[in-house]
């Protein structure tokens, strides 16, 4: 497999400040891409690999899509999401998992707790367990599942990188890429993820954020209707007053945050950005991709001081706020 990136191909991207005194420096690679998708901005190696994790979400969905799946809604939604597991989010994983004539035993995603705190602690109160269905990507294994069902694939394997769904999925995302991946990487949730180059998977998103659900084109009306989805119903794709959910709630963007410190967004004028932070630690991630796409014009000033005020970017000593995590330009 490829290897990534070094630090030697990467930019500064966020700062975190302490009482004047800058405490960490995040660094990693970003690209920008204009409304009509020519890249508009680079900030170090854009053309080396990287694993996308929950970011190649969208184009998994679409593979479902295209697979005949009935999703629509809150559940194209919960398909693509990397949800906090509140009851909210579980009721529609339960319903994608009935449409599929299966039970929360059929998910080989791991049990996992809430990342809602508040649900975590109901969780407790209970003396109830880590389950699969809580884990924030069960949305997404249950509509493998129902995209199983519904064309008579064998449920029990659906993670084999060599299972027909996952072959699905792999020709849907080297059409919406652009290029063919290069090997193979298990997710965190146990299924395939492939090592792509930053800049397509910024075309990919580019492409699905810019689609529409009238398009002549079936896998653009997918698209179209998958992020039509996902802004009709932000709570879906991530939970309340998370990033995902702030940004696309308050700047009408569609935003899918991955693991490692990877992210992509597309602003309603189809100005794309898709970054990826080289320690892994996404929480300056949506504040860069924000300022980003202010840079580039497609965001006011104004909506994205807003919206960062939203986001957990403030450092505390004792009672108070005495510093902040933001962008380093």
């Amino acid at each position: 497999m490829p290897q990534t990136f070094s630090a030697a191909d990467a930019v500064e991207l966020a700062l975190v400040e302490r009482s004047g005194f800058v405490e960490s420096r995040h660094v990693g690679v970003a690209v920008v891409l204009a409304p009509d998708g020519t890249v508009r901005d680079r900030l170090g190696d854009v053309d080396a690999p990287i694993l996308p994790r929950s970011s190649l979400k969208p184009l998994q969905a679409l593979a479902f899509l295209a697979a005949g799946a009935p999703l629509d809604g809150e559940r194209l939604g919960l398909a693509t999401a990397s949800h906090s597991g509140t009851d909210r989010h579980v009721a529609v994983v339960r319903g994608i998992l009935d449409a599929a004539g299966l039970g929360e035993d059929a998910l080989q995603c791991p049990p996992a707790w809430p990342g809602d705190t508040a649900a975590r602690d109901e969780l407790v109160r209970e003396r109830l367990a880590p389950a699969r269905i809580r884990m924030n990507c069960s949305g997404k294994h249950a509509a493998m599942l129902l995209t199983c069902a519904v064309n008579g694939w064998d449920t029990a394997t659906y993670l084999d990188p060599a299972h027909p769904l996952q072959a699905q999925i792999r020709e849907t995302a080297e059409r919406l890429l652009g290029e063919k991946v290069g090997g193979v990487a298990v997710d965190g949730c146990g299924a395939p993820v492939y090592p792509v180059s930053l800049t397509a998977l910024a075309r990919a998103i580019h492409r699905i954020g810019t689609a529409s659900p009238s398009s002549p084109f079936a896998l653009h009306r997918s698209a179209g209707a998958l992020v039509a989805a996902v802004r009709s119903h932000p709570w879906s794709i991530d939970g309340p007053d998370r990033p995902d959910t702030v940004a696309i709630e308050r700047l009408g963007v569609f935003a899918k945050t991955g693991a490692e410190g990877v992210l992509v967004m597309v602003a309603p004028d189809g100005t794309t950005v898709a970054l990826k932070i080289l320690d892994g630690n996404g929480r300056a991630a949506t504040a860069v991709a924000l300022r980003l796409l202010e840079r580039a014009g497609a965001l006011a000033p104004a909506d994205v001081a807003e919206t960062m005020t939203r986001l957990s970017l403030s450092l505390s000593g004792g009672d108070r706020t005495v510093g902040a995590i933001r962008p380093a330009f």
